[in-house]
């Protein structure tokens, strides 16, 4: 049965896990994450790739990973959706999702709740997986084949990192942060403008949320459902992704899912 409460015009179900290193139960997490999405707007599914992978342009995967984002790139174009709600999937799969929103709103803002900075390049990754990467990419470091279907790069001043642990990063991720001055969120500071919600849930405490391929976060789940309702309320909410849901059963998959429903809520929760 469909929820009454409504923000999204779009539910993206993307359950690309070729990004991924430990990618074994990504599917299952993304088929329930999508399920839960698909709540709250109408489903549209990207396609996934099947078949063998070719490694390229520093990028493990690379075909089936710009195949996919091709396909997803194809179904915003076409979809006249102004607010996206996503169901990865690694966390690669945002990058699509947001080069579509920054062309559609003007003075995006990205909030990026993870454990991990995601900053690597495909010349700096030391282990070549794309969902690693897609905060470079997003903001003008894609490889060079996505660069056209992105249009013009998130400017660092609008991007925000939540939940992120230092210690986790490498070389790769602590010079992209440096060179652009990438922010945490100020927890205080007023959150206004249209938003993007970038929500690995990697990002949760392993002791609330331990069905995660790196269960290395500490964010406690009252305060991520807190923070994204806040956000909601004060700000132009246009995206919230989530990714890299890995339940290793179905008993897993219901649990997780019960915890994307209360992000879900959060978000359409005014």
């Amino acid at each position: 049965m469909a929820l009454q409460r409504t923000l999204f015009d779009l539910a993206l179900a993307y359950p690309q896990w070729q990004g991924s290193g430990r990618h074994e139960h990504l599917p299952r997490g993304a088929e329930a994450a999508a399920a839960v999405c698909g709540r709250y707007a109408p489903l549209v599914r990207v396609p996934a790739h099947e078949g063998p992978a070719q490694d390229a342009h520093g990028v493990n995967r690379w075909d089936a990973v710009f195949a996919q984002f091709r396909s997803a790139h194809d179904i915003l174009s076409r979809s006249g959706a102004r607010r996206v709600l996503t169901a990865g999937g690694d966390c690669a799969v945002d990058v699509a999702v947001i080069g579509y929103l920054n062309g559609l709103h003007p003075g995006l803002r990205v909030i990026w709740i993870d454990a991990h900075a995601d900053g690597n390049t495909p010349a700096t990754s030391p282990s070549g997986n794309f969902h690693g990467m897609p905060v470079s990419a997003i903001l003008g470091r894609a490889p060079e084949p996505m660069r056209p279907y992105l249009g013009a790069p998130l400017e660092p001043s609008r991007f925000r990192y939540f939940g992120v642990r230092d210690e986790l990063g490498d070389a790769g991720d602590h010079a992209l942060r440096s060179e652009l001055d990438l922010r945490r969120l100020d927890p205080q500071a007023p959150i206004d403008g249209p938003v993007h919600v970038h929500f690995d849930l990697d990002a949760l405490d392993p002791r609330e949320f331990p069905y995660v391929a790196y269960p290395e976060g500490a964010l406690a789940v009252d305060e991520a459902v807190a923070l994204l309702r806040r956000i909601s309320r004060e700000a132009d909410l246009v995206g919230l992704t989530v990714t890299e849901f890995a339940p290793a059963d179905q008993q897993q998959a219901r649990a997780g899912s019960r915890v994307i429903e209360r992000l879900c809520e959060a978000a359409v929760g005014r």
